[in-house]
């Protein structure tokens, strides 16, 4: 499988996409852009290598690459932190109510609204009975 980094500088009519090694196509817009470079591929190095390959943009703006791929690493790390802190809460939540906390207690050591602890519980009783 092919792996092609294609940088997209902007122009007047939308985006300049160079495809390394195989040429330059163009786009309205960064979201036509994939679709734009396959074709592309297609045309020049033919059907099979266009479906098999890695195609990854990266736009150029001022001089300068975006790292839009570090970006969204981090909002994937930041979803992943997230689901584990919620997971979290809802186990602490259901366990001192179990202990005999009540929910106004339980929102004051969890820093949360009253309101906040009575999702945790319900949203853990959904998570117990999953298999």
């Amino acid at each position: 499988m092919s792996e092609y980094f294609v940088r997209a500088t902007p122009w007047a009519h939308g985006w300049e996409l160079e495809i390394p090694g195989v040429g330059v196509t163009q786009s309205r817009n960064l979201r036509e852009a994939e679709l734009m470079v396959r074709d592309y591929i297609s045309l020049d190095l033919g059907e099979v290598e266009a479906i098999k390959s890695q195609v990854t943009i990266v736009p150029v703006m001022a001089g300068r690459e975006i790292d839009i791929e570090r970006v969204k690493a981090l909002q994937a790390q930041a979803r992943t932190v997230q689901e584990t802190a919620a997971a979290a809460a809802r186990e602490l939540a259901a366990t001192l109510r179990k202990a005999g906390a009540s929910g106004v207690d339980i929102a004051h050591l969890l820093g949360v609204s009253a309101q906040r602890v009575s999702q945790l519980l319900k949203d853990g009783t959904k998570h117990s009975h999953r298999v």
